[in-house]
């Protein structure tokens, strides 16, 4: 088996091992995620919306590749161009909702290298929803 085919495995698993656990939820496309802080607000994005957020990305181990509140500085995006997985899970949530979210990678990068992300990767976001415009 080839090391690019037993890393595709290894992420997989590692989403079946979650499932059923305490506190684990499951979104449309096989997202796994776990409510860390219940927010107050009632907006929830769409589409078209611009949200304010507070983020950490790594990798099933451990491996941080991004992280918002390390730079001291929340992040602005257009909910439309980010990736699949995050549309999806941000239009579930209110301003003040933090949640730690599990990508698939298919709803990720997909099979492709971004940056310091392997290709197949599954994602783990720490993501606290700070505004919605």
């Amino acid at each position: 088996m080839s090391k690019k085919s037993e890393y595709k495995l290894k992420n997989e698993a590692f989403l079946e091992d979650l499932k059923g656990k305490e506190g684990i939820l499951e979104l449309p496309c096989g997202i796994l995620y776990r409510v860390l802080q219940q927010g107050e607000g009632s907006r929830q994005p769409n589409m078209g919306s611009i949200v304010a957020v507070h983020y950490k990305g790594s990798l099933i181990n451990g491996r941080v590749f991004d992280d918002s509140r390390e730079r001291g500085c929340p992040e602005a995006f257009r909910l439309r161009e980010l990736v699949t997985g995050w549309q999806i899970a941000l239009q579930r949530m209110r301003p003040g909702d933090r949640w730690e979210i599990y990508l698939p990678a298919a709803v990720g990068y997909g099979a492709k290298t971004s940056g310091p992300i392997p290709g197949n990767s599954t994602l783990i976001f720490d993501i606290e929803l700070l505004g919605v415009a």
